[in-house]
């Protein structure tokens, strides 16, 4: 079972934007999408789409590059 909260969607207006721009900045510092979805009990998709409306950069997937051959 998650351990998510019922569902709280956030209407357009300033409190949504609040949240957008504090994710962003968190995001931007080198937190990760999956660390704020479990920090602010949100799922990861709806972390993304509030990145997405604050105008993030998204990094992209996964870690450092492996080498090739030795």
């Amino acid at each position: 079972m998650s351990n998510k909260t019922p569902i709280r969607r956030l209407t357009p207006g300033p409190d949504r934007d609040k949240l957008a721009q504090d994710l962003k900045k968190k995001y931007d510092s080198g937190a990760s999408i999956r660390a704020l979805a479990e920090e602010t009990g949100r799922s990861y998709g709806g972390v993304h789409r509030l990145l997405e409306d604050a105008g993030a950069a998204f990094r992209s997937r996964g870690g450092a590059a492996r080498r090739t051959g030795t």
